[in-house]
Order: C-alpha cells, then sequence, then structure tokens
C-alpha cells in the first residue's frame, strides 16, 4: 500500500479524440500533502476499430478539465466501454498471435476474451468433439463480386433455361419488395416472420408454375456467377480430414445447393444439408416442395426436427457457427448438451445500420470480408492438436 492518498492528487486533463484513438494527457498540478512530488506530463491511449469520432477530418477536443485521478479513470472506462459497444473490442495480443487472420480489419468483436477461451476449449476438446452448421447462400457464398450481387440458390434458377422472362420479373420485384424487410434493423423478428414465409412461399409457387426440369439443374448452374467464399476449398478439406461433420442449414433450394457444392469439388460424405428440396414427378418436372418450409428466422425449428436424426452430429458439444443474419444464430438450436459455441456473422450489406446489433449478438463479425480467411485461421488453431500428432 502506499503512504499516498492518491484520491487528493488533482490533474489538469485533456482528452482528445481523432479517427481511431483517444488520447488522455494529463499533468499533475497539486501533489499528496508532505511530498515533494514534481508535475509530470503523461499520456493514456487506446485504440479502437472505426471511426470513433464520426468523422475523420475533425479532432473532437474536450477542454481542460480539473479533477481526481479517480474521476479521470472512470471517464476513461467509460469511454473504452461505449466504444467497444458501438464498434466491438480490438483483438488482443494472443488472439492475434495465435490466429494472424484476426489482425484483419474486417473483424469486429465483443468481447475478445470470450472467443479465446472457447476456442482454447474447443482445442483442447479436439476434433472429435467438434460441429460445423453454417448457413449458406451468403455465408458459404460470396455476398458479391466486381460490385455485382452473386445470386443465390433461389436466384440461380432464374435462368431462361428454366423459367420465362415474366416469372423473372416477378421474382425480382418480389426481392426488392422483401429483402429491404428482412435486413431492415428497426423491424422485429416478430414483425418479419409473416413477411418472409410469405416472400417464400410466393417465389415458391411462381416456381412449381414454371415446370422446372430437373436435369436443367446441373447447367443453370454451370451458367450462373454464383461463387463459393475465397478459402473455401481448405475450409471444406480440413472438415473431412479431421473427420468433423458439417450441416448446412438453408433456406435456398436444397437441390441447387447440392449441385453448387458438386461442381466445386467439396461435396465431402461429411456434409449434412437440411433446405428446401424440390419434389419431381415421374418425368422430373417440379410439381411441389417437400416438406415444412424453412425460412431465414425458423431455422431454430428446422435444426431441432431434423438434426436430432443425424448419428454423425451426436456426441459433439463444441459448435462453430456461421451465417449471415440474426435468424442463423438458432441453428444450433439442435445440438444436444452444447458447450461451447462460436459464432461467427458475416455482415455484408447495410453495415453502419446493422453493425451494433452483429456484435452484440455475434461473437465474431466479419465485415464486408468475402473470404474464408477467418473460419479457416479458426479451424487450424482449433485442430492444431489433431494436426500436429497426425
Amino acid at each position: 500500500m502506499s503512504k499516498y492518498d492518491f484520491s487528493d492528487i488533482f490533474l489538469i486533463v485533456m482528452v482528445t479524440m481523432d479517427k481511431s484513438l483517444f488520447h488522455i494527457q494529463y499533468t499533475v498540478e497539486r501533489t499528496a500533502v508532505g511530498t515533494n512530488m514534481r508535475p509530470e506530463p503523461c499520456t493514456l491511449s487506446a485504440r479502437f476499430s472505426g471511426n470513433a469520432a464520426g468523422d475523420a477530418n475533425t479532432e473532437n477536443i474536450i477542454p481542460w478539465i480539473y479533477t481526481p485521478v479517480r474521476g479521470i479513470l472512470a471517464i476513461w472506462q467509460q469511454l473504452t466501454k461505449t466504444l467497444e459497444k458501438k464498434n466491438g473490442s480490438l483483438v488482443s495480443e494472443i488472439l492475434r498471435s495465435k490466429i494472424p487472420e484476426m489482425a484483419n480489419c474486417s473483424v469486429l468483436m465483443r468481447e475478445h476474451s470470450r472467443v479465446e477461451e472457447t476456442i482454447q476449449a474447443m482445442q483442447q476438446a479436439g476434433a472429435g468433439s467438434l460441429q460445423v452448421i453454417s448457413d449458406f447462400d451468403m455465408t458459404l457464398t460470396r455476398f458479391a463480386h466486381n460490385g455485382k450481387r452473386v445470386p443465390s440458390t433461389h436466384n440461380i434458377l432464374n435462368n431462361r433455361l428454366l423459367v420465362n422472362e415474366d416469372c423473372t420479373k416477378k421474382i425480382k420485384k418480389l426481392l426488392n419488395t422483401y429483402y429491404p424487410i428482412e435486413i431492415d434493423a428497426r423491424r422485429s423478428v416478430e414483425e418479419k416472420v409473416p413477411l418472409m414465409v410469405e416472400w417464400w412461399i410466393k417465389v415458391h409457387e411462381l416456381l412449381i408454375q414454371q415446370r422446372i426440369r430437373k436435369d436443367l439443374l446441373s447447367q443453370a448452374v454451370k451458367e450462373s456467377s454464383t461463387m463459393l467464399r475465397d478459402g473455401y476449398k481448405v475450409f471444406f478439406d480440413r472438415l473431412v480430414e479431421q473427420r468433423v461433420p458439417m450441416l448446412i442449414l438453408s433456406a435456398g433450394v436444397g437441390d441447387v445447393l447440392e449441385e453448387v457444392i458438386r461442381q466445386n469439388h467439396v461435396f465431402h460424405p461429411n456434409i449434412h444439408i437440411i433446405s428446401n428440396y424440390m419434389d419431381f414427378d415421374q418425368t422430373g418436372v417440379l410439381q411441389a416442395f417437400k416438406g415444412e418450409l424453412i425460412h431465414i428466422f425458423n431455422k431454430g425449428e428446422g435444426a431441432l426436427s431434423h438434426a436430432a436424426g443425424l448419428r454423425e452430429l451426436q456426441g459433439r458439444p463444441n459448435v462453430l457457427l456461421l451465417g449471415d443474419s440474426l435468424g442463423d444464430l438458432a441453428m444450433a438450436g439442435g445440438v444436444s448438451e452444447p458447450q461451447n459455441v462460436l459464432t461467427v456473422g458475416f455482415l455484408n450489406d447495410q453495415v453502419d445500420e446493422r453493425k451494433e446489433s452483429y456484435i452484440n449478438s455475434f461473437d465474431i463479425v466479419l465485415v464486408k470480408d468475402e473470404t474464408m480467411d477467418v473460419p479457416n485461421g479458426i479451424l487450424r488453431n482449433t485442430l492444431a492438436v489433431i494436426s500436429d500428432v497426425r
């Protein structure tokens, strides 16, 4: 214990805030009674991702403040908490050294200590305890390429081989109507659900009316501009090599999804898919969609009803979950007695409007990142013990 009462030390403080850095500069003005302490300038600083000041071209200065040391520390803590809540905390040096991909400017996270602890627990448990649960459209596939949107599995069907021009126009109109609702941060999930069901049903009805031929699906995928994210082969191959099962839970079209993976040569036996599958008649013509409708906000129900029957997923309480929507967070609902769940969210669109909700919901948020670099880094670190043994 110090013999000085530092609550008696007062500071002159200037706080400056620029694009990415807070500075607190202070000088001791009055010392504790009975000491010969001389005033010494000192600087405290902390770096945050994003534009802390709100305007990269300006510098906001809080005027000189006359206040006790403890008051300054309280102010500092509040400033850091506020910015971390808004922009996500920085990656720690420990996490950065283990997974260099975490240093990418696209990476944001709410609580890096939790991420570190979860990854460490997964690594200690080994590959035999891990499973991957992932969305497909705009998660395993890219959101955009060269400034142009990459088609979803539904939109791949907008091919003249399969549907006529009138159908294409109607599906595009539905997309322009309902997609803004899906990503609207101001609407609640309860508001969105009936509208999403309405959207999916209307699209499926249009597709059924076109009497789509099963034998043309492969060609439609081949002619489309769909793309899996950069680094996908490393991701898929590492999972099958380590015998880690992957459950793809998609609100897209399962038949098209399978064809995309197959044409990219990564449809390995460890992959299990729950999605909206087409029902073809004996002549190979689409007549309906099978089973219960899976849309973006009922994936938890789909996981519970289907995943329980997959023996390969049993006894694997650790989960790496990948998604691009807040609705994807429910995909781990079918995991029996989960122990460690690490969630990674791809924030592809409407970044400013949705960033805060994503940071508060996912463990790791990847902003406009079209690669699998971070998931690959997590797997490399998590499965490192097994890899070293082999």
